[in-house]
């Protein structure tokens, strides 16, 4: 089998496959268009950060079974299209947060204390230390943007110099914020008023592209320092060039852009452009978050051994696959069922999680479920960070919430012979939601927040919430074909001592921020969620 790698990683792990019985081609420094025209022949790529394995690179791979993504991040790579063409994807989440947190850490000290600039100007015969002065981090305020696994690094390590920390992740529990002695900021707002220092580690989706922008800089404080060695776009790179320029930004350590350059090739070949590129008070790292010894050798281990393990036919812990060990075709609908279950929860509420209880009823409290709690658990963050979720890590990505996670069985069931039920915790309520399986793989849910209903989650549902009065279907069904949005199938459940009514509503399509105004717009229609499963 042949294994094409595209970007850099440890000659130790090149050699790994090749003594494993691989033939490997290292093709450095090529475009992504040329990279698309080699991939015909090849079993397995292998990736850093820069080549996107995109439709476009899959649809010229027919004999393609594995991707390999050598590190954290899964932005450059098209799950759903992989998995679509039944191509296993897999990556090393765990590999590198500490380089990548050193990093960060490294760019405060430089942006601080003028490093960057101090060297340029020594090599130049100037000398002036005068003109160099910086400022000191002790006594000064962090603020980290996304607490995870490397944001917990980089608020330990900087509490460390003497810096107080504040962060803004509305996902992470107050115990987690404790344990760390982090104050946590409720609105991104209010980190960006407190803090001297601003550095960013969250994944970067539609929620998180250019969250500082220039109205978010015009908050922070003068002389506010960014330092961004997370994911390129967090920060709109015209706003923080205009910011630096003005001076009220003191100066910025970025390790990535939104538009990268070639990273493998030679000066002279590069054509690539950035007015940040021109300051002086910018100090530029070319992706090296990841760029350790260390790091190169752990993603480099981690990656090629599940690589070489899938193309030989084993089960291995995926993005894109659940780790199994036997029983994959009696356990698959359950593991279906649970991930829909787990993700309906973001989907229709915002209160922070701080407990998921998991509680497996009948049949399926017999059999082991380790891999039907990674699915729930997969499904209840995938709403909300979508390049932190595999089952490689998902558990983990919990636990790094401060998300307790309880497990309980019996055997005991009256009414069906299996039933999977979550039960979600917050500092405001506990809310639930259950489901079945019938006839080997038909999923039903049939608990909805306390509402019992039979619905089988379909990819597109409207799921609302009424006062029980005649009329309410006729006037949903009215606004939604004035939409022109057909429905596939309704399921409706009240509760007279309340006088309330839930409705689920499949239809073919997505459903768009003007049809819910529209929907609530309707007499008795108290809440509106768009479901996906």
């Amino acid at each position: 089998m042949r294994i094409i790698i595209t970007e850099k990683i440890a000659e130790e792990s090149v050699e790994f496959l090749r003594k494993r019985g691989f033939e490997v081609d290292e093709k450095l420094g090529f475009s992504q268009s040329e990279i698309e025209d080699m991939m015909g022949p090849y079993d397995a790529i292998i990736v850093r950060s820069v080549t996107q394995v995109n439709e476009s690179l899959l649809s010229k791979a027919p004999e393609l079974k594995v991707v390999g993504r050598a590190g954290n991040g899964i932005d450059n790579i098209d799950v759903n299209a992989c998995t679509k063409r039944g191509i296993i994807a897999v990556n090393t989440p765990e590999a590198n947060i500490m380089a990548a947190g050193e990093l960060a850490v490294g760019l405060a000290f430089a942006v601080f204390r003028n490093i960057a600039e101090a060297d340029q100007r020594a090599r130049k015969d100037d000398f002036r230390r005068a003109t160099m002065i910086g400022n000191e981090l002790d006594g000064k305020t962090a603020g980290i943007i996304g607490l995870g696994r490397i944001g917990s690094i980089v608020a330990r390590k900087l509490a460390g110099v003497g810096m107080d920390i504040v962060a803004y992740d509305p996902y992470v529990t107050e115990e987690k914020f404790k344990k760390l002695g982090v104050k946590r900021c409720e609105k991104l707002d209010d980190l960006l008023v407190a803090a001297d220092l601003i550095s960013f580690h969250t994944p970067k989706n539609k929620e998180t592209y250019n969250m500082l922008d220039s109205a978010g800089l015009a908050k922070c404080k003068k002389g506010v320092r960014i330092v961004n060695a997370a994911r390129g776009g967090l920060v709109n790179e015209q706003a923080l060039y205009d910011s630096l320029v003005s001076g009220h930004v003191a100066g910025a350590g970025i390790d990535v852009f939104d538009k990268e350059p070639g990273y493998d090739k030679k000066p002279g070949e590069q054509n690539y452009q950035h007015p940040l590129l021109t300051l002086p008070n910018c100090v530029v790292t070319p992706h090296l978050g990841a760029s350790t010894h260390e790091a190169n050798s752990n993603v480099g281990t981690a990656v090629t051994e599940l690589v070489a393990r899938a193309l030989e036919g084993e089960l291995v812990a995926a993005i894109n696959m659940p780790s199994v060990s036997g029983r994959m075709s009696e356990m698959a609908p359950y593991i279906e069922l649970a991930e829909k279950l787990g993700s309906i929860y973001y989907q229709a509420e915002k209160a922070r999680v701080n407990k998921i209880e998991l509680v497996f009823r009948g049949d399926l409290a017999a059999n082991d479920t380790g891999l039907v709690t990674l699915a729930a658990l997969k499904g209840f963050l995938s709403p909300i960070s979508h390049e932190r979720i595999s089952y490689v890590n998902v558990k983990q990505n919990v636990k790094d919430m401060g998300v307790e996670v309880v497990e309980s069985k019996s055997s005991h069931l009256e009414k069906y012979t299996n039933l999977l039920t979550i039960k979600f915790y917050s500092d405001e309520k506990e809310l639930a939601v259950s489901g079945t399986v019938f006839a080997k793989d038909m999923i039903r849910l049939v608990d909805f927040f306390g509402y019992h209903m039979d619905f089988e989650p379909a990819p597109n549902v409207i799921a609302m919430q009424n006062v029980d009065i005649p009329g309410i279907i006729g006037k949903v069904g009215t606004v939604l074909g004035t939409k022109d949005i057909n429905i596939t199938a309704m399921n409706w459940s009240s509760k007279k001592e309340k006088q309330k009514a839930v409705s689920f509503v499949s239809v073919e399509k997505d459903v768009d921020q003007d049809t819910v105004n529209a929907l609530l717009a309707v007499d008795g229609v108290l809440r509106v969620s768009v479901l996906h499963f």
